[in-house]
């Protein structure tokens, strides 16, 4: 059985097939993150205008 990679461990020990798996899951990240957040012309913000004020009421700690 191939020992694999924990804290204390050096690089040698790091296989082929470890950085194949870590490539997949950086891509499978990377891939998520483009669905969850997709840049583009409809994303792009216009400013950071409010357009109204909003007050909120102070309550006094008793």
């Amino acid at each position: 059985m191939t020992k694999r990679i924990a804290i204390g461990t050096s690089l040698k020990d790091f296989t082929r097939r470890d950085f194949v798996v870590s490539s997949a899951l950086t891509a499978a990240l990377f891939t998520a993150a483009l669905l969850l957040f997709p840049a583009g012309d409809k994303t792009e913000s216009k400013g950071l205008s409010v357009p109204g004020s909003v007050s909120l009421p102070i309550r006094a700690a008793h």
